[in-house]
């Protein structure tokens, strides 16, 4: 994903903030997408690029806190930065609880929403390479068969061999075939990270 040329979306009803941020994400060489509300926000597809917002808190339609609730969901990999000519502690305090990761009061340092944008890109970026890693992660579970589960269960509980043997009713040198197996499908190096690997697939264990 180092490849991809990240997003930056902008919501704010002022065309001159627009245009400032505008020229100054395209000079950081990222990709700048513009919006004078929220709803014209909404209306974008959710893309699959590390992307941050940057978030006026008074909008003309939906207000910023209002947009950043109904995103919370969907665009869980996308970090908000507020920014307002009219900050208050209250709505400072509501923004951050809600996750997001900076609130900057007009007129604003250059250096600072730059920073700011940087931060929340490289934020966005690890949330989609977690992302899919959990997803190959699935994928190669569910290419074990239900044995291989089973045995799979039982290991990163922490059973050994023969009591794993004992329990199923069969030998010994069948359950490390199989733990073999298992191994191999999910593509574990060791049994610490196995266990790992199954508290992020298998909550239950």
């Amino acid at each position: 994903m180092s490849d991809v040329t990240p997003v930056v979306f902008v919501v704010d009803d002022d065309i001159s903030v627009r245009e400032s941020l505008e020229l100054m994400i395209r000079f950081a060489g990222w990709q700048p997408r513009l919006f004078e509300s929220a709803q014209a926000f909404l209306n974008e597809p959710r893309p699959l690029v590390p992307c941050c917002l940057v978030l006026d808190i008074n909008l003309p339609d939906l207000s910023g806190l209002d947009l950043q609730a109904s995103i919370a969901q969907d665009r869980r990999n996308m970090p908000i930065i507020f920014i307002t000519g009219y900050g208050d502690i209250p709505r400072t305090v509501r923004a951050l609880k809600a996750g997001a990761v900076e609130f900057l009061t007009k007129p604003f340092d250059d250096e600072v929403i730059l920073n700011a944008m940087a931060d929340a890109l490289e934020t966005s970026r690890a949330a989609l390479d977690g992302e899919k890693n959990l997803h190959a992660l699935r994928q190669a579970y569910q290419t074990l068969t239900p044995r291989e589960q089973e045995i799979m269960a039982m290991v990163v509980s922490g059973r050994l061999n023969k009591v794993i043997a004992s329990d199923l009713r069969i030998s010994e040198i069948t359950v490390k075939a199989h733990r073999g197996k298992v191994m191999r499908k999910m593509k574990a190096r060791s049994l610490a990270q196995l266990v790992k690997m199954s508290a992020l697939i298998m909550p239950e264990h």
